[in-house]
């Protein structure tokens, strides 16, 4: 049976099995389930008690001070009420919870997160926008179309300036050491290669600014708009950088009204939730050959239009960048590095003697130039020094020319 408690904290139920237990039982009761001592209850069927402000005004109630009466001779009954004064403070039990999750499964912390783990589009992104050194976009297209047919993938890192309203303009493109297929771009990074060209654009006053790469022709009759592989790669890479704007940039061909092939740039920042979930391990990095390339594979469920699932749409992860060129200070004439043909110093005396009416300063401002004399000079000092010259358009002191015109003379 149930008898209601009505105290300073409201009315409450007690569950009492048998009707003829003692007060002193009833006692023992209250104290287990609505957490007051025995030793600070003090009982009575008149409502007055509730009135008594002193300990002393409470002992003037005494109908249920004798611990042997059976409550059932005092007329308590199933719905009954008892009212109880106490003093001090006590904790009231809450309602029993029951294990959450389907059929009582127990959820752990990391289930708790991913049901908060929704996944939603970022409508703007930390670029305003990407413009592109006409001459540098137009040499790095040309190769892959030309000469790699967009056959095979090409990647390359973008270095520039980013200002303070969030302007990327890239300048050059590094395209390091690498292996494509039709499919997958793999990046044979040499970081003593690459500290040369951070050197160059220390000088130059540059950075580096994104991830340039080529979709290849199999890839353009899919449906999507980069695929898993391509989402994780661009989204590592701009988690190694410390830079919000980073950019990466899509290259591919797309048939125009007169069905010709055009060559396409598409810029994207991987959104900041994306670059949250793959720093926190969510995404699975190894992918099945029959798995959906428009589809990206987490380790846990996330919530995405409200249905838990563990395969996300790639789309979401992107935050659409726009476009535009520029003329930067650079040209973008010299043979490229980590490309089909070996760069010598013959590659270096015929640039050089083809530019033999510009400025000795004009001569050099090339990336992809600095980049070779970088490898005969000191990455610490020298490199920087040279390259900060080509970015004032100074004169280039004569101990710089005399060793670059017998490097070349070498050849």
């Amino acid at each position: 049976m149930f008898i209601r408690i009505r105290s300073r904290d409201g009315l409450e139920r007690l569950q009492v099995d048998n009707p003829n237990i003692t007060i002193a039982q009833l006692r023992t009761l209250i104290e287990s389930q609505l957490r007051v001592p025995v030793h600070n209850q003090t009982l009575s069927t008149n409502q007055s008690l509730l009135l008594a402000k002193t300990q002393t005004e409470m002992s003037g109630f005494s109908d249920m001070s004798n611990a042997q009466t059976l409550i059932s001779t005092l007329g308590i009954a199933h719905g009954s009420i008892i009212y109880l004064a106490y003093e001090g403070e006590r904790t009231i039990a809450g309602p029993k919870i029951a294990p959450a999750g389907s059929f009582g499964r127990k959820m752990t912390m990391d289930d708790l997160i991913a049901k908060q783990m929704r996944i939603t589009r970022q409508e703007n992104p930390h670029c305003e926008l990407v413009s592109f050194d006409r001459d540098a976009a137009n040499g790095f297209q040309h190769y892959v179309n030309e000469t790699l047919a967009f056959a095979v993938k090409r990647g390359g890192f973008m270095y520039g300036t980013v200002s303070e309203e969030g302007k990327v303009e890239v300048d050059f493109i590094y395209e390091p050491p690498q292996q494509g297929t039709e499919d997958n771009l793999i990046l044979l990074r040499d970081p003593e290669e690459e500290r040369l060209v951070e050197a160059i654009a220390l000088g130059l006053g540059m950075r580096k600014v994104g991830f340039i790469f080529t979709q290849t022709i199999g890839q353009t009759k899919k449906d999507y708009t980069l695929s898993n592989r391509e989402i994780l790669q661009a989204v590592e890479l701009q988690g190694e950088s410390d830079l919000k704007e980073w950019v990466t940039v899509m290259v591919k061909l797309e048939v125009n009204d007169d069905g010709g092939a055009d060559v396409h740039f598409e810029a994207f920042q991987m959104s900041d939730l994306c670059v949250k979930l793959f720093k926190d391990g969510w995404f699975e990095t190894e992918i099945a050959a029959d798995a959906e390339p428009k589809l990206s594979k987490m380790k846990k469920d996330v919530v995405v239009g409200g249905k838990d699932t563990r395969e996300v749409d790639n789309d979401f992860f992107l935050v659409v960048v726009k476009i535009f060129d520029h003329q930067g200070p650079l040209s973008s004439t010299f043979p490229v590095e980590n490309r089909n043909n070996p760069i010598t110093m013959r590659t270096l005396k015929n640039h050089l003697d083809r530019a033999k009416n510009f400025p000795f300063v004009k001569r050099i401002s090339d990336f992809h130039v600095l980049l070779l004399l970088a490898r005969f000079l000191d990455v610490n000092s020298d490199v920087p020094a040279l390259a900060g010259c080509v970015h004032a358009q100074a004169i280039v002191p004569e101990g710089y020319q005399i060793l670059i015109e017998s490097m070349a003379a070498s050849a």
